[in-house]
């Protein structure tokens, strides 16, 4: 079970990474921005301070997610299980506060909430074994 919840959390952390791309890189695309609901090119230019913060979170949440799962599985066991279990838990808190901006949110948060929670529970689920 750990290795199919290590596998989710590292899918995660890959969508994570995706985000970040889009957020703090990639902003100024149209493509971008209209993913994220915005309709212009002035309202993009007005949220992108927020949008490339809100990139770099995502990035760390990836980070920690990755080197966790480095930790778990080489020297530091149990370190590596708090980190992962620590990003886990923010990747799907960080979902639920998504899916209260409102219903067009509903799509990203199950999929930024989705694979960690999964993961996290067989994590759980093996480390209890």
């Amino acid at each position: 079970m750990a290795i199919v919840g290590s596998i989710l959390i590292a899918v995660a952390a890959v969508v994570h990474l995706v985000f970040f791309a889009m957020e703090s890189m990639l902003w100024s695309s149209p493509g971008v921005w209209r993913r994220f609901g915005l309709g212009s090119q002035r309202d993009a230019d007005i949220v992108r301070p927020m949008a490339y913060n809100q990139g770099f979170y995502n990035l760390f949440l990836a980070g920690g997610a990755v080197v966790g799962l480095a930790l778990y599985w080489t020297t530091l066991h149990e370190v590596g299980f708090a980190l992962v279990f620590f990003c886990g838990v923010c990747m799907v808190l960080a979902s639920l506060v998504l899916v209260t901006t409102g219903r067009r949110f509903w799509g990203a948060a199950l999929l930024q909430g989705t694979l960690p929670l999964v993961g996290l529970i067989l994590f759980v689920i093996a480390e209890t074994r």
